[in-house]
């Protein structure tokens, strides 16, 4: 390489290919459908808490319609609402779910991406991610994230199996019975929306912190500057 074509590689940078369209789809679904089960998961709760502790969510972060109109057509603060939302987010985060699995699995994309994961390199990134030494590259992903996005895909999945032994607790008795019952499974529903929202404002401020990764995921590449080898650097 010439030393003005190595000049130019590195003043324009050149677009990535990182997400292809399938999992940007999904991503953005999975995304809507989330969103809509935790705002009308709150209106929920409110009525109905999982918890022994008398607090509720903020009613303007919850999901249900507004309160005047709902009282009027249900007789109620937005509960049935509340319900209707959920259980159609439900259907759809659950069916998003499956096809990501489906397609993680088959196309290798778990098991390039999301592996391996040793405690000690978990340690040793989350480390340097604590002092802010911890590099990141597009479309590849630290030890950190591979544990991150392995936990929320396991809080998903526990959050739809305990939200149907709750919702169909004579019929799915035997998984109601796995998480311990109904109230228990209910604080597992409770438990596994919160590792959600926590892996959501980890993965948003990851985000702000490398815009990259948002252009990346809604275009489906993004621009990374090449760096020559160390052998044509001049």
């Amino acid at each position: 390489m010439t030393v003005r074509a190595t000049i130019n590689a590195r003043a324009h940078p050149r677009p990535t290919p990182l997400h292809p369209l399938s999992r940007r789809i999904m991503h953005w679904i999975n995304a809507a459908a989330i969103i809509v089960m935790i705002g009308s998961g709150w209106r929920i709760y409110n009525y109905y808490p999982a918890l022994p502790i008398h607090w509720g969510f903020p009613y303007p972060y919850t999901l249900g319609g507004d309160f005047t109109i709902t009282e009027a057509l249900n007789n109620d603060d937005g509960l049935a609402n509340a319900l209707l939302w959920h259980f159609a987010g439900m259907w759809v985060l659950t069916l998003n779910f499956l096809a990501y699995v489906t397609i993680g699995i088959g196309s290798g994309h778990f098991r390039r991406d999301f592996l391996p994961v040793s405690p000690r390199a978990f340690v040793r990134d989350l480390w340097a991610a604590l002092h802010f030494r911890l590099e990141h590259r597009l479309g590849e992903y630290n030890a950190v994230q591979r544990a991150l996005y392995w936990g929320a895909l396991g809080a998903i999945l526990v959050t739809i199996l305990s939200g149907l032994s709750i919702w169909k607790p004579v019929q799915l008795q035997q998984l109601t019975w796995l998480f311990g019952g109904y109230e228990i499974a209910r604080v597992v529903h409770f438990c596994g929306m919160a590792a959600i929202v926590g892996f959501l404002v980890v993965h948003l401020s990851l985000t702000a912190l490398v815009p990259k990764t948002l252009v990346a995921m809604i275009a489906g590449r993004a621009s990374e500057r090449r760096h020559a080898p160390a052998g044509e650097r001049r």
